[in-house]
């Protein structure tokens, strides 16, 4: 489970040269249970391997060693893909070995789950990472993160030291150090409440006129219109047609809604497009279907005032198209960050200098590596 050294009781630190100093400390610990580890990936000792999340790293870890199930509660399908069992936790036997492999939205709720169980053995994805001996790659996100702070390390203290308040500061303290380490202890105080993100009090959200960038199937819009009913418009952008059909049935019963099925970019043009991804879906080359995209410059010429942007990695790409509306409005922002460590400091960086005056937050919602969102506001 958690290393030592995570979820300690700290102060916050002062400044960003600070900051630097607890993120190296969390690449320099060391996890515990690295002997178990060890054990669990040597083939030579019989017990019952399982596992529980179904990603990339749970498959890279099954290609290394036999596992006898795959941990899924919620599953009606006997085998996974890759031909193992699935199991209910209330299936498992006592003494199973278990390893953590979620690390996207829950994992701090999947080691309650499984400490709730009893089971005198579980261990996390990063304890066996370590303990295998560059056998195993980091999660992506991992190796993302570690690839940005070895370039970029002083740009993250300035951010630190930019952030508006001590609850910014102490999630990118906490977000960093998860995805360096992979360590669910670093999030053990947060919760999954994906439900509430984009609608923070210190918006101070007011008759907005609301550009959602990334509509989906209008969750986001729905949920803005049921909130802030005096708003006066939304423009709500989708390339999926899809998702956009989906979006005009859930939202036929709010007011003045523009649907635009196009992504937004720094340009017109056409581009790949993954729809099969639910919310995940996103530009992708090779994609059999192919979207238009515009710039938001070029196609809403409102007073806007609010834009909320979760694009799966395009995010730089929108506000570059975004440039005069935001530097003539000074708009509210509320923009995704997760999805590449660099948009932690791209985005405040291209943003601050069309509006040096903004003042920056930083929120979390989920105990994994998913859903970061970064504020902007006067």
């Amino acid at each position: 489970m958690p290393s030592d050294n995570a979820g300690d009781v700290m102060s916050l630190p002062q400044s960003g040269e600070d900051f630097v100093k607890c993120v190296q400390s969390a690449l320099q610990a060391e996890s515990r249970g690295l002997d178990l580890a060890k054990q669990f990936l040597d083939e030579r000792i019989a017990i019952p391997r399982y596992l529980i999340g179904r990603n990339e790293d749970a498959r890279s870890l099954q290609k290394l060693i036999a596992i006898n199930g795959v941990i899924d509660d919620f599953s009606h399908v006997q085998m996974d893909e890759q031909g193992t069992p699935i199991v209910k936790s209330s299936e498992l036997p006592e003494d199973a070995w278990v390893i953590n492999c979620s690390t996207s939205i829950s994992p701090v709720n999947v080691n309650k789950r499984l400490a709730s169980l009893a089971l005198q053995h579980c261990l996390g994805i990063n304890q066996i990472v370590l303990a295998s001996d560059g056998k195993l790659a980091w999660p992506w996100f991992v190796r993302d993160q570690r690839n940005c702070i070895e370039r970029r390390l002083s740009e993250w203290a300035a951010l630190y030291d930019r952030l508006a308040d001590a609850e910014s500061r102490q999630t990118l303290l906490d977000v960093v150090r998860y995805r360096l380490t992979a360590d669910a202890g670093y999030m053990q105080n947060y919760s999954v409440r994906i439900q509430e993100q984009y609608f923070e009090d210190f918006m101070a959200y007011s008759r907005e006129l609301f550009v959602d960038a990334g509509g989906f199937d209008g969750d986001t819009t729905e949920a803005f219109c049921q909130r802030y009913a005096d708003y006066q418009r939304v423009y709500l952008f989708e390339p999926s047609a899809q998702n956009m059909q989906a979006a005009q049935k859930r939202l036929h019963a709010c007011r003045d809604i523009d649907y635009r099925q196009a992504a937004l970019s720094d340009r017109e043009e056409w581009l790949e497009f993954d729809a099969t991804a639910g919310s995940a879906s996103s530009v992708s080359q090779g994609a059999a279907e192919k979207v238009r995209a515009c710039r938001l410059d070029d196609v809403v010429n409102g007073d806007v005032t609010f834009i909320k942007m979760d694009l799966e990695g395009w995010e730089m790409k929108a506000l570059a198209g975004a440039e005069r509306l935001i530097r003539s409005n000074r708009c509210k922002l509320a923009i995704s960050v997760y999805h590449r460590a660099d948009d932690f400091l791209d985005v405040p960086r291209f943003l601050l200098g069309l509006n040096p005056d903004y003042r920056i937050y930083l929120r979390h919602y989920t105990q994994g590596w998913s859903e970061t969102i970064m504020y902007f506001r006067m």
